[in-house]
């Protein structure tokens, strides 16, 4: 009598830093090993395994190759903005759901804070995505309109900035994409870790993390919604009420890659018609204050 096939488990992302750590521990490996394997995958993207990574015991190399993956997500299309200011990546993950990241590019120099000049120059903040779907069902949001399908691990969070770090050099993550950060609460505080250490290194003071109380012109999702956008003295005002009445603080976030669909609140997968019209412009920040 034959007996059924039992499927292998799925081998997790190098860049789940909890589980790695864990793993290696168990083992007797240090963890001091762990940022060499992802510099390697950073500097190598579309390694299949990770037997080129250098300096490794012995017994990091079985381990690797028995319970982890260089990346478990793939990029399987992107999206340019007319302006080339803006990249929309669609990334499948090792589930067969989808999620999109986008890359954004600035000239610090063109905007102000507070009233005040910017210094700097040209940079890129990639926005990521935090969930599949969301479980807000805010009607002025596309993502809302897929319901919340699963929470992306941290290492599926990680690799959208391995992906995108294939197009641009990214500066500072915006979690603005798909999903609700706070929902993955455990994941998100892991990725944001790794994204400060190395081969990272990215500043704390360069990481945003934006929940559903932030200020955003609404940006058209076609068909799926009888919502349009208010215009921009009626946006300032809104915000000059909850600064002046109930001494909220606020900013208007800048919109970038509405031709692509990248804008906030655009972001979804399968949506089947045209979310978005007209071109992006050249803009100096997604954190610009708008008044």
């Amino acid at each position: 009598m034959a007996s059924a096939a039992v499927a292998a488990p799925s081998r997790r992302s190098v860049f789940d830093a909890s589980y790695i750590r864990s793993e290696f521990a168990a083992v007797g490996i240090s963890a001091h090993f762990i940022p060499l394997i992802w510099k390697y995958v950073l500097q190598n993207p579309r390694c299949g395994d990770l037997d080129g990574v250098p300096s490794l015991p012995t017994a990091a190399y079985a381990l690797l190759r028995q319970k982890f993956r260089p990346t478990t997500s793939t990029l399987t299309a992107t999206a340019d903005s007319k302006d080339r200011t803006t990249t929309k990546l669609l990334i499948r993950l090792q589930n067969g759901e989808s999620v999109e990241a986008v890359i954004m590019r600035y000239d610090t120099r063109l905007g102000k804070y507070d009233g005040k000049p910017r210094s700097g120059g040209v940079r890129s903040t990639l926005c990521v995505s935090s969930q599949v779907g969301c479980k807000m069902g805010c009607r002025f949001c596309a993502t809302g309109t897929m319901g919340f399908k699963s929470n992306l691990s941290s290492g599926e969070i990680v690799e959208q900035l391995v992906h995108a770090s294939c197009y641009s050099q990214i500066r500072n993550i915006v979690f603005m994409g798909m999903g609700e950060p706070m929902n993955n609460y455990n994941a998100l505080v892991e990725a944001i870790r790794v994204f400060t250490e190395s081969p990272f290194q990215l500043s704390p003071k360069r990481i945003t993390v934006s929940t559903v109380v932030n200020l955003i012109p609404f940006n058209p999702i076609g068909s799926s919604s009888n919502f349009k956008t208010s215009s921009d003295q009626n946006v300032k005002k809104f915000q000059k009420v909850l600064r002046g009445i109930y001494n909220i603080r606020t900013t208007i976030r800048q919109e970038m890659g509405q031709d692509i669909a990248g804008a906030c609140g655009q972001l979804v997968v399968s949506l089947p018609d045209e979310r978005s019209a007209g071109g992006a412009t050249l803009l100096s920040d997604i954190e610009d204050l708008r008044i």
